[in-house]
């Protein structure tokens, strides 16, 4: 496992971010903080210049595709079943209006929240935001996530690597401490901003 990483992981990390930013969930962003951690120098696998790059375009290109999906293939695909439609025709006018509003806030800040992430270009592209206007918001925050993502995770990376090095099994035991706190008081502060 460890070989195919180090032989592939750039390909896996563009393939899955791209896929994920196209509107599969699966976990693109995951896989970005493992490629950011494997830059580590301690671990030689890659340059984080490269896993920034890589993940950038990826994000950018997947995001695209997404769009291009909604915007030329939505509409027939909701076409296709009466229930469905019978809802579009309620929730698409007002989701054209937000997005010829606040498309573009919507598609920047969307690149950083899970569920955002796979659904915002499909949804731009459904309410026919204009292309341009989706492309120059979401390299933006696709540039962004990658960067700071990548970076969090490689300095993460680098100082748990140093603290079990020094203080082994009890910086495990409070890295796990901590690391689980965050993960819980991040979810938390999530659920709260999108009630």
């Amino acid at each position: 496992m460890t070989q195919l990483l180090h032989d592939y992981g750039l390909v896996l990390l563009f393939v899955f971010v791209a896929v994920e930013s196209a509107g599969v969930p699966i976990p693109g962003e995951t896989v970005l903080i493992t490629a950011a951690v494997l830059a580590n120098p301690q671990h030689h696998q890659y340059s984080l210049l490269w896993v920034i790059v890589v993940a950038s375009l990826a994000a950018i290109i997947g995001d695209n595709i997404g769009y291009a999906l909604g915007r030329y293939g939505g509409r027939a695909l909701i076409n296709r079943w009466g229930f469905v439609r019978r809802y579009a025709d309620k929730a698409l006018p007002p989701s054209e209006r937000f997005f010829e509003k606040h498309g573009s806030k919507a598609v920047f800040f969307g690149r950083f929240v899970a569920v955002l992430r796979v659904t915002a270009a499909w949804l731009a592209g459904l309410s026919h935001m204009k292309w341009w206007k989706f492309f120059l918001w979401n390299a933006a925050g696709g540039i962004l996530w990658a960067t700071s993502v990548s970076l969090l995770a490689y300095w993460a990376g680098k100082k748990v690597a140093e603290a079990v090095g020094k203080y082994g099994l009890y910086a495990v035991i409070v890295l796990l401490v901590l690391g689980t706190a965050g993960f819980f008081g991040v979810r938390a502060w999530r659920k709260r901003m999108l009630d």
